[in-house]
């Protein structure tokens, strides 16, 4: 019997031409895919998390390559992850998604080095969590610092974990605080 079942799902897609300066040529767009399913231990502690999470691969990879076919895999530059747990949860089923989601991520973008970024958090129906995202392949790319929010209204009900899967097509719009630019990138170890 399977342990992912799904309520509901939601692809946001945001677009920035500009922060207050002139329009930019390429606006950046940042979209997030959703999925609230319902938490298979809420309101109970379960010792053994690992069969959740090896299942969660799925799931991961389904909004995964929604994201990859909306934005084009080629113009990904930036990507996160994030989990809200409804209240009767606890937040390392949450957690559950740090490989689950980012391991999906990394298989469709060709296994990029840096780590995926996350947020999580344990919250009532309704909440909206910030989620951090950087560059793919270098995480101290300054200029592609940036976050998005994620939430749904209705969503996680108590017994129900939301988690979302966040990819971008650059960095920010008006970036110019210096620092290792993505064309610099040279080591190749994730970080620089």
């Amino acid at each position: 019997m399977s342990l992912i079942k799904i309520r509901k799902r939601a692809l946001t897609i945001e677009t920035t031409y500009h922060e207050g300066g002139p329009v930019s040529d390429k606006p950046l767009k940042l979209a997030a895919a959703t999925a609230v399913i319902e938490n298979p231990y809420a309101g109970r502690y379960e010792p053994d998390l690992m069969p959740f999470m090896k299942e969660l691969r799925t799931l991961g990879t389904m909004l995964a390559t929604e994201l990859v076919d909306t934005l084009g895999k080629d113009n990904i530059e930036v990507y996160s992850k994030g989990a809200i747990v409804g209240i009767n949860g606890e937040l390392e089923h949450g957690a559950v998604w740090h490989e689950a989601g980012g391991w999906a991520m990394r298989e469709l973008l060709g296994n990029p080095k840096a780590i995926v970024p996350s947020s999580k958090a344990v919250a009532s129906a309704g909440y909206r969590l910030m989620v951090p995202v950087h560059y793919i392949h270098a995480c101290y790319v300054r200029s592609h610092f940036n976050t998005i929010e994620i939430g749904i209204q209705d969503s996680p009900r108590p017994n129900e974990i939301l988690f979302s899967l966040v990819m971008g097509t650059g960095g920010r719009v008006h970036s110019r605080l210096g620092g290792l630019t993505k064309e610099e990138v040279s080591v190749h170890d994730g970080q620089r």
